[in-house]
């Protein structure tokens, strides 16, 4: 229908209708929202084929919209993969990554060493989907090898981890997975393609929570998974049905011979089954959202990771401080693995723990003025937050063991404010702690 067809006297078609000029392209020079749920077709047979996966197009928001195509061929380019997907939060990255890969009474093996609501979803979640979780420590990779069962589908791991600052062996994690058969699944928030690309070091696929670095600016939730096109589910195909076996709701094609590796039969299932079924689809706003943040992406990281280290070595010798946990300090049992894995680099998200134990985190954390006490990392601003009693709270006390920090551990994330102006506030909140010790 066109403008020339509405008459005067019939506002209620008019009102719908008038104006619109379908699939008008325009000369933006920044990605345009597409705020829409729904889109039109050329015609039927048009619409029947993008529902049977035979010609791309949109076809619904929950499954994708365009703004987010640009931010998923963003985010394949950044990491080396062949295809990314969307999604609405960091979280549902990695419940639709495993999801799509380990099916009920299957296992994965991953590292304790985790972000607490990683943790949550794997050990409490996984359970009422009959999946079962093998916890290891990261940095034994014999325990990583006498966890693998025949039933193993994935290994998953962070390559920085969150909130102690671990650093992943992570090439000789993949050989590991890979002697099993099974892919290596990174969570690579804390690095960002800035600071690593865990392809360059074997892993098959990689999450990110696009809340953070990314959109970099904590207005957006966001999640993003990249298909690294690396991992061969023709090579067992028994072990893989979903991808190597008829698709039955999409008229029986097996997703491993249509799409194979290069147009990632991963994602195709992911996206058709997992983010269609549960809908943790990412909004067009969002998706622009993080698009912007990704434009200044490695000049945010950079300066923010600089910055992280200067302030790790004034925390260092700090008398107030008993620990910190950076990568990037000479003593650090992580440093000749963050030589090795993140050269450009440790990231901006690091903890520290206080000498006068949990009884001064509050004092410390509420002293402080140019941080902010958020359940955030990523951000523009630089955040602040004791990690076991709030994103990690639902961790008993031997998984903080396990895990690496206690109570009087204090996550800091590293923003774009002066880096004098930071250690500043630190340190005259770690003073009157250091007062308060002296009148006892």
């Amino acid at each position: 229908m066109t403008d020339d067809s509405f008459a005067p006297d019939r506002p209620a078609t008019t009102q719908i209708h008038g104006g619109v000029v379908p699939r008008e392209a325009q000369n933006t020079v920044a990605t345009p929202i597409y705020q829409t749920a729904a889109y039109e077709f050329d015609d039927l047979a048009t619409a029947q084929a993008i529902f049977a996966l035979e010609k791309t197009g949109n076809l619904y928001s929950r499954n994708g919209n365009p703004t987010q195509s640009v931010f998923e061929r963003r985010m394949a380019a950044l990491e080396g993969g062949v295809a990314a997907l969307g999604t609405a939060s960091g979280q549902a990255a990695v419940a639709v990554t495993l999801l799509s890969l380990v099916r009920t009474g299957q296992h994965v093996v991953a590292p304790a060493q985790l972000y607490g609501g990683t943790i949550d979803l794997l050990t409490d979640a996984f359970a009422d989907f009959g999946i079962e979780v093998t916890l290891v420590d990261q940095d034994d990779l014999d325990a990583w090898r006498a966890a693998v069962r025949p039933n193993t589908r994935a290994f998953f791991a962070e390559g920085i981890g969150n909130p102690t600052a671990t650093v992943l062996p992570m090439a000789e994690v993949a050989e590991i997975a890979h002697a099993a058969g099974v892919p290596l699944v990174i969570d690579s928030t804390l690095a960002t393609p800035v600071l690593q690309r865990p392809k360059e070091f074997g892993a098959d696929f990689v999450v990110h929570s696009a809340t953070k670095f990314l959109g970099g600016h904590g207005s957006s939730i966001a999640g993003v998974i990249v298909d690294l096109g690396t991992f061969d589910f023709g090579a067992e195909p028994a072990k893989w049905p979903q991808f190597t076996e008829p698709y039955t709701r999409v008229g029986g094609v097996v997703l491993w011979e249509r799409f194979g590796r290069e147009k990632s039969a991963f994602l195709v299932y992911a996206k058709t089954k997992w983010v269609h079924d549960l809908g943790p689809s990412l909004s067009p706003f969002n998706s622009f959202q993080i698009l912007q943040g990704i434009e200044t992406l490695d000049l945010r990281v950079r300066r923010q990771s600089d910055s992280a280290l200067a302030i790790a070595e004034f925390l260092s010798a700090h008398p107030a401080v008993s620990k910190v946990n950076h990568p990037g300090l000479p003593d650090s049992p992580y440093r000749s693995l963050a030589e090795r894995y993140l050269p450009n680099g440790a990231g901006a998200v690091f903890s520290f723990d206080l000498a006068a134990g949990e009884g001064a985190v509050a004092t410390v954390i509420d002293s402080l003025k140019v941080f902010s006490l958020v359940a955030n990392i990523g951000d523009v601003r630089s955040l602040v937050i004791q990690p076991a009693t709030t994103t990690h709270s639902h961790l008993k006390a031997d998984q903080l063991r396990e895990a690496g920090f206690s109570r009087a551990t204090i996550r800091l994330s590293i923003g774009l404010e002066d880096v004098r102006d930071l250690i500043a506030d630190l340190g005259q909140a770690l003073d009157t702690v250091d007062a308060s010790i002296g009148k006892d």
